[in-house]
């Protein structure tokens, strides 16, 4: 008679979704993170496997705020559906719309040489008007609609167009605010977090914008035991990035992401 094998219950697992990379209003061909590209993988994440919780590897110096929004909400909409507490880890960098990401776990685990906050918005570029004036080179510009020139680089700025990009600004970082005090209630420190200052690992944990120091697999081990699974989802990069080629737009994009991490020392 064969012997009786008693039913062996499975690891627990915790997917691990990677978020890396600048937050890019894009698709799936733009090689950074947006909701269409991430949409699958988060879904893949909470869904397949019947996993304990999710992780997030958060690592990114920030980008689009309304992508970083729909990412976050959409983390947060499956997170209840699916009853499962969501961890998040960073990296070198999880700041502004990064950070934004982060926001979405239930708690945030820091490196003590991670970079995080920089809660604010920002609109940055050039003025050529006196370049122009130098080499003699006439800016023609015809509009239908006083607004349609507006902040044009090439002509000298105007107090009333600084004044109306502020009104664009300015409800955007409301929105990054309401999100962090949400997310992080009482957890954060008394005074002004949302200037977008950043502070370094247990500076980070002292105001409130993260829960401690940690690293993954150690802090996941310690939730869910040694035999955790850990199961890693993600983007895929884009054949032509994947392979080393680079259209134009590919590689103007992979500029401004190198500026956007190099303002954070990565």
């Amino acid at each position: 008679m064969a012997a009786f094998i008693p039913f062996l219950k499975s690891p627990p697992r915790v997917a691990v979704l990677r978020l890396q990379g600048m937050i890019v209003a894009g698709g799936r061909m733009s090689g950074g993170l947006s909701d269409a590209a991430l949409a699958p993988v988060v879904e893949k994440a909470f869904r397949k496997g019947r996993p304990v919780a999710v992780a997030l590897a958060v690592n990114s110096p920030g980008g689009s705020p309304v992508q970083s929004a729909l990412i976050a909400a959409r983390i947060r909409r499956l997170a209840e559906e699916k009853k499962l507490p969501v961890h998040a880890f960073v990296e070198d960098v999880a700041a502004s719309g990064g950070y934004w990401l982060a926001t979405a776990a239930d708690d945030i685990w820091v490196d003590a040489s991670s970079v995080v906050g920089s809660i604010g918005v920002i609109s940055a570029g050039f003025g050529f008007p006196e370049f122009l004036a130098r080499h003699g080179i006439e800016r023609r510009v015809h509009t239908a609609g006083r607004s349609k020139s507006f902040l044009d680089p090439f002509r000298p700025e105007k107090a009333e167009d600084v004044a109306r990009l502020m009104a664009i600004l300015d409800p955007v970082h409301e929105a990054f605010k309401a999100q962090v005090r949400s997310r992080r209630g009482g957890r954060l420190a008394s005074g002004d977090l949302f200037t977008g200052d950043i502070w370094v690992g247990q500076a980070a944990v002292d105001q409130g914008l993260a829960d401690g120091l940690g690293h993954m697999v150690p802090k996941l081990k310690a939730l869910y035991g040694d035999k955790v699974r850990l199961v890693p989802y993600g983007v895929k990069k884009p054949f032509l990035q994947r392979f080393g080629g680079r259209l134009l737009g590919a590689a103007m994009d992979e500029i401004e992401e190198r500026a956007l991490w190099a303002r954070y020392g990565v």
